[in-house]
């Protein structure tokens, strides 16, 4: 799950995600700032916050430890689609029915921003065809309500099994390490 930068200085930098979709996710985001930056734009990530206006009083840190906790927080799945078994993961009918449940939104259309903000700030990603699709702005909300889009934790061991988009099988072995500098991950 290695990939190669070579900056315009001809320097090059190696990437290794600890599994295919975090590499994905990473190729995915990296193009974006290139196709950004050629078009002569500048380019900068922006704030979920400020983009579609979430209130000050919600703490997304905060939802995301309650999302996570093992008692009360969102369960994850072993979830099976499209000859792929995707472990640790959820539904985006479970991200809604918990954020209702925990009294953290009034209703679902509510959640849906809620929930699309968890997505944009990174507390959630995108697992499959479905929400990675919606993710890259192919659908009307970057996050989905329903029980075919799937979504993990970015800390959660999350792991594909079965054929990729990549025809690769991907490996079981979660990687486990402590970070040194930012953007590196020391294995075990």
């Amino acid at each position: 799950f290695v990939f190669k930068l070579t900056a315009a200085k001809q320097q090059e930098h190696f990437f290794q995600a600890a599994y295919l979709e975090e590499r994905d996710a990473w190729v995915r985001d990296i193009k974006k700032a290139i196709h950004c930056l050629d078009g002569g734009q500048r380019f900068a990530r922006k704030s979920t916050r400020k983009s579609i206006r979430l209130p000050e009083t919600i703490n997304l840190s905060a939802l995301y430890l309650s999302m996570k906790d093992p008692e009360k927080g969102i369960k994850e799945l072993k979830l099976e689609k499209d000859k792929k078994v995707f472990n640790h993961c959820f539904t985006g009918t479970c991200v809604i029915d918990w954020l209702v449940s925990s009294n953290s939104i009034r209703n679902r259309k509510e959640g849906l921003m809620l929930a699309s903000s968890l997505l944009s700030e990174g507390y959630l990603q995108p697992a499959g065809d479905t929400s990675k699709s919606a993710a890259e702005g192919l659908s009307d909300t970057p996050f989905l309500d329903l029980s075919d889009a799937y979504y993990y934790f970015p800390d959660s061991g999350f792991f594909c099994e079965g054929n990729s988009s990549d025809d690769d099988v991907v490996l079981k072995e979660e990687f486990r390490g402590v970070v040194v500098k930012q953007g590196c991950l020391l294995k075990q």
